[in-house]
């Protein structure tokens, strides 16, 4: 930038719904950072990570436990949108686009490297969606339905039976037959399958015996079946899917039961529960660490109070900063994350980085500024002719006279405006300030 171009920065809020947007324009630019306070877990590992002390945490434990509230407070004013909060929120509360595109998208920002892989094993399944905590898996089947392939022959008679030994419940035979019914159940950390049984309704069974050669795990058998129509089984396919919602948290992997998903997380780390401070915790009646925490990895097994099943904790720490009674320990030991960029504010994100493993926000250096003492404001005004009785009265009216003097708007005030106009509005917040003592 030349030395006579101005560089004009305009900065703005506003709030739709439970998002805050905050965006900054400028000659060359135009940011706009996101704040989705709903989806926000507390887990103020962007406050860690500003560098500018921009965000500051909001009452975590009362909002764990109900109140509506933003976890984190952003101050706008004092944001220099790096897009460092953005680019290491690991639920994706933060975000922020950087000329309309996605922060995450550009290379310059280093960010979270998390992934979800499907390999070629995956069929795929409704395993893993329907388990998901966060809705987070799309599954899109591309095999044709059965009453495209064969029309329902009512006359056909037969019998069928599933061996559940061999069914691992995958969910393909009710997507390809309407005669297959699933029952559904809730997914629980420590029991993660999300069908109770499966069924068959054979007023929709007409023993076509396609469904066999379907079954992955060969657990369907059919007597009566055409073998014609048998010949005509579609191979399992469609396409499969993480989108926004996704935490990483690895349910998907340890419900698959082909060893078809590979989950890196966000961070490496360890968590633990203080025994000697868990005689407080009411895990039924507080429920703060089961309400933030993303991975949904809390438990209240039959032989202890709560545990959590450490496989699926992304080591966020919302949980920690939840617990009233300090019960439970997250330590990070590595971030995952894309290279750093070689630009001038490299080490800035190094140091950010660093941060979150060790807690630490290092601050740029400022051990060599120069300070300037402050100057001790002297009353120059010869007052020794003043009655005595009046003294005291004159000297407290100078005092909040140079007090008023220090304002940015009458400063703002007496130099811009004419005297006349300047001395009315001075007085008028002279007379206002004795009038509030």
């Amino acid at each position: 930038m030349n030395k006579d171009e101005t560089l004009e920065v305009i900065v703005n809020s506003e709030v739709k719904g439970s998002v805050f947007l905050f965006t900054q324009k400028t000659n060359k630019s135009e940011k706009l950072l996101s704040y989705d306070y709903k989806r926000c877990n507390g887990c103020c590992l962007c406050v860690m990570i500003c560098p500018k002390k921009a965000i500051e945490a909001g009452p975590i434990i009362e909002i764990a436990t109900g109140m509506d509230a933003p976890p984190i407070i952003i101050d706008h004013t004092r944001c220099s949108f790096c897009g460092m909060c953005a680019a290491f929120c690991p639920v994706k509360a933060l975000q922020m686009k950087v000329n309309k595109k996605d922060l995450l998208e550009l290379e310059e920002f280093p960010h979270l490297d998390s992934k979800v892989i499907f390999n070629d094993k995956c069929l795929p399944c409704l395993l893993c969606m329907k388990a998901c905590p966060e809705q987070a898996i799309e599954v899109e089947f591309t095999f044709p339905r059965k009453e495209s392939i064969a029309a329902f022959e009512s006359s056909r008679k037969g019998e069928i039976k599933i061996d559940m030994e061999k069914c691992t419940l995958c969910g393909v035979c009710a997507e390809f037959c309407s005669a297959f019914v699933f029952v559904e159940r809730e997914s629980k950390p420590d029991d993660l399958v999300p069908f109770e049984s499966l069924l068959i309704d054979e007023d929709k069974c007409d023993y076509c015996g396609i469904c066999i050669s379907l079954c992955p795990e060969n657990a369907i058998t059919v007597k009566g079946y055409d073998e014609n129509l048998r010949k005509l089984t579609p191979k399992i396919t469609g396409n499969i899917k993480t989108n926004d919602k996704c935490t990483y948290c690895g349910w998907c992997k340890e419900v698959c039961p082909y060893d078809a998903v590979e989950v890196i997380k966000p961070f490496e780390g360890e968590i633990a529960l203080i025994d000697t401070r868990l005689k407080n915790c009411d895990p039924v009646g507080c429920h703060a660490c089961f309400n933030v925490c993303p991975s949904k990895a809390w438990v209240v097994p039959p032989a202890k109070k709560i545990d959590v099943i450490k496989e699926f904790c992304i080591y966020c720490g919302a949980c920690e900063i939840a617990c009233h009674v300090r019960a439970i320990e997250v330590k990070r030991n590595k971030t995952k994350h894309t290279p750093v960029a070689d630009a001038p504010w490299k080490q800035q994100w190094k140091n950010a980085i660093l941060s979150l493993t060790t807690e630490k926000r290092k601050l740029p250096d400022i051990s060599r500024t120069l300070h300037v003492e402050k100057v001790e404001k002297k009353n120059n005004m010869n007052t020794k002719h003043i009655i005595n009785e009046y003294q005291e009265y004159v000297e407290e009216r100078i005092s909040r006279l140079f007090s008023l003097l220090d304002d940015k708007t009458v400063r703002r005030i007496w130099e811009k405006k004419d005297v006349t106009t300047a001395v009315k509005e001075i007085m008028k917040r002279l007379n206002d300030a004795r009038d509030g003592i």
